[in-house]
Formats: structure tokens, sequence, C-alpha cells
């Protein structure tokens, strides 16, 4: 019995093994999407646009990149070693980080010291920090179109089931970002289908912020009104000179000149007859004005 079960235990072992070996396995750095020719594409920090390498971290812990080598040459593994301590080089878990084949490795850790050619195949490698250890690797077709990228249509998934490549020109130029589209309304789809230019899209907007404009304007002017009516009344019965300015036709400017007459009219204290001059006789035996008796000096009684 015990031999058996050791059998047994060996058996199942050794079918495991068989059946995990038949498998390619997705590795935990994939060079995920390609861009040889970069003429109005995405464009790096300087302006510039040039071909770029986007490499994924196809785990569920952050890995950093810094130490390990880019390349272009089968012979030359270590042709663009990734500078150590720049933490933008710990990439969080599938996450994706962009590197710039411009050939000015001085602009910063992420702007090889390589170009790709598109008239050629573009072997890229990308090797562990000791140089030797191949991390993963693509070969890009000669050939590529400009604005074109190339690499797999869902992030870090390298083979089917058959364990077949499935790099490819993408439909989708995504730097940075999931390849595959995660969401897609039917709507949009069917949009982009019917009206390929957008003029239908163009008119369908201008011609619903026409009506909303039209709709706003109607709706203030109405509210106006309304609330000018309910004002008029609630003044038309309190009495007061707003009661008379909201039953005439006259501005407010002709109606506050008219108040401020009737009201100076009332307060005035003055001869209403301006014009007239009026002399009071002064009973007195000597003028004031000439008398010699102001002139001289009086001696006290």
């Amino acid at each position: 019995m015990r031999n058996y079960t050791i059998a047994l235990f060996l058996f199942t072992a050794v079918l495991l093994s068989t059946g995990c070996s038949s498998k390619q396995r997705n590795p935990a750095w994939v060079i995920n999407e390609v861009m040889v020719v970069n003429q109005g594409s995405y464009m790096d920090d300087f302006g510039q646009r040039n071909g770029w390498i986007e490499i994924y971290n196809n785990t569920a812990k952050t890995q950093d990149l810094g130490g390990r080598y880019l390349t272009n040459d089968r012979n030359n593994p270590k042709k663009y070693p990734i500078p150590r301590g720049d933490v933008l080089t710990k990439i969080p878990p599938h996450q994706h980080a962009l590197f710039w084949a411009d050939d000015e490795p001085f602009n910063g850790t992420f702007h090889v010291s390589f170009k790709l050619d598109p008239t050629k195949e573009n072997y890229i490698a990308l090797y562990d920090n000791d140089g030797k250890t191949l991390l993963d690797e693509i070969v890009v077709p000669a050939g590529m179109l400009t604005d074109q990228t190339y690499g797999y249509p869902q992030d870090g998934i390298k083979y089917d089931e058959e364990g077949r490549s499935l790099a490819t020109h993408l439909e989708r130029v995504t730097p940075s970002s999931n390849n595959a589209i995660l969401e897609e309304n039917p709507k949009v789809v069917s949009l982009q289908e019917t009206d390929v230019w957008g003029g239908m899209l163009t008119i369908t907007s201008m011609l619903v912020v026409f009506f909303a404009l039209i709709a706003l304007y109607l709706f203030f002017k109405l509210s106006g009104n309304i609330a000018g009516r309910m004002s008029e009344r609630k003044v038309a019965k309190s009495g007061t000179l707003s009661a008379v300015r909201s039953h005439t036709h006259l501005s407010g400017e002709v109606l506050a000149a008219i108040s401020a007459a009737i009201h100076e009219m009332r307060e005035d204290q003055h001869d209403i007859e301006s014009t007239i001059l009026t002399i009071q006789h002064v009973k007195r035996n000597y003028s004031p004005w000439n008398a010699k008796r102001q002139s001289l000096r009086e001696l006290p009684k």
C-alpha cells in the first residue's frame, strides 16, 4: 500500500511538471508595445517625437527596472544600463514604463542609447542586473508604418493556449496605457461606423447648444415678467409713489424730479413772490448813520 501511494504521488508530480513545461509562461517583465516611426504621436518631455519602447510589469508586486539593461543588439546585452536610484523606475503592479529610443541617454533615465530603424527588423531585449539573464525580447518586423505600433493585444499576454506568440501590429496606439479596450460604448462604436468624419456629431452638438440657449432665454424672460407683475401688485396696494410709477409710462428720472419739486414746495419758507422788495420805514428822530453824536465822546453823568 505504501509503495502504491509513493508511485501514485510520483506519477502525479511527473504529469504536472510535464503539463507545466509544455505551456509557455508569460514573463514578469514584458516588452509590451513598440513604436518605430513617430511623426504625429506621443511627444517626450523635451517636445520631441521619437520611437519608444513600453515595458509592462506583469506581476502583482512593485518591481524596479533600475540596474537592468535594454538593448537592440544581440551581441551587446548591456547596451543601455537603466540607472539605479530613480524612483520612477519602480513600476507598480500591472503598470507601464516608457523608454524613448532617441540615442540621447543624457536626457534622462528613460532615454536609451540607441534608435530604431524602420528599414529592417528591430530586435529589442531586456536583461537582468547580471547582464546575462534574458527577461524578455521581441522582434519588430521591418517596414513599420508611421505612427504604428507592434506588440500584444492584451497587456502582458505573450502566448496563446498553444504557446504561439501573440505579437502583432496593433490597431490602437497606447503609450503607458492598456493595449486592450476594457469597455466600449456600443453607441460610440456605431457612431464611429456611420459618421466617419464627425459631421453629424458636430451638427447635433451645435443644435443642442442653440436650442438650449433659446430655452434659457424664454425661461428667464417669462420668469422676469411674472416677478415684475407680482411686484407691481404689491406696490399698488401700498399706495406709495412707487405705485404711481407702476401705473405710468414715465421714466424713473421724471418721477424723481416731480417728487423733488413737490417736496420743495411743501418745505419752502421763503416769500413766494420773490421778485417783490419790501421796505419798512424806521421811525427815529435822527439818522443813525450821520449823527454827530456818534463821533463825540460823551462824559459820564
